[in-house]
């Protein structure tokens, strides 16, 4: 029986390698690898390190349970190798990708940002909207002397309110476009 301890001690300098790797880089905006050498079609480098121990266990599996025949051991250990190989050429290069052109989707916000800051805007225009309603009943109420800076207060507090408020419909926009075209 074979000793897979060194391969398994590779895969998992190689997962810390590839986690730190992809904190630092994100997420690519294409596939790393051909879907033939990884099946997960994965942007980050992680999910292909785990494939590649899965690929392993596979081979572990197979001839722990006497189920390995010769061809399936030469696939096996073939594509365990590749992806290995792949995923350390991957690392290495990551100076010189570094300089790389980045894709336009690099600099795009996860949706999910998007959502989050779309909840933010809609709460500051609930407050906005409530210190609207504040201002005008204050302008109302105020004795004439003081008519103008009431004025002026909600003036200022309406602003703020439009420009909220288009910048929420950007954000709803965005949202939308993102949806549709992924």
């Amino acid at each position: 029986m074979k000793d897979f301890s060194h391969i398994r001690q590779l895969l998992e300098t190689l997962s810390v390698q590839a986690a730190n790797l992809d904190r630092q880089r994100g997420e690519h905006h294409l596939p790393l690898f051909d879907d033939i050498l990884f099946h997960c079609h994965a942007k980050l480098l992680t999910p292909c390190v785990q494939e590649t121990k899965s690929t392993l266990e596979s081979l572990i599996r197979e001839q722990d349970s006497k189920r390995l025949t010769q061809s399936r051991a030469e696939y096996l250990t073939e594509r365990l190798l590749a992806q290995i190989s792949a995923i350390q050429r991957e690392i290495s290069t990551t100076s010189v990708r570094s300089h790389e052109p980045k894709h336009a989707s690099y600099y795009r916000k996860p949706i999910s940002t998007l959502y989050q800051e779309l909840a933010q805007h809609q709460e500051w225009e609930r407050r906005l909207a409530d210190m609207v309603q504040d201002k005008q009943y204050a302008l109302d109420n105020a004795p004439f002397n003081e008519k103008q800076i009431a004025q002026s207060a909600l003036l200022a507090v309406e602003q703020r309110l439009k420009r909220c408020q288009t910048a929420k419909t950007k954000l709803e926009n965005q949202i939308t476009y993102r949806e549709r075209n992924q």
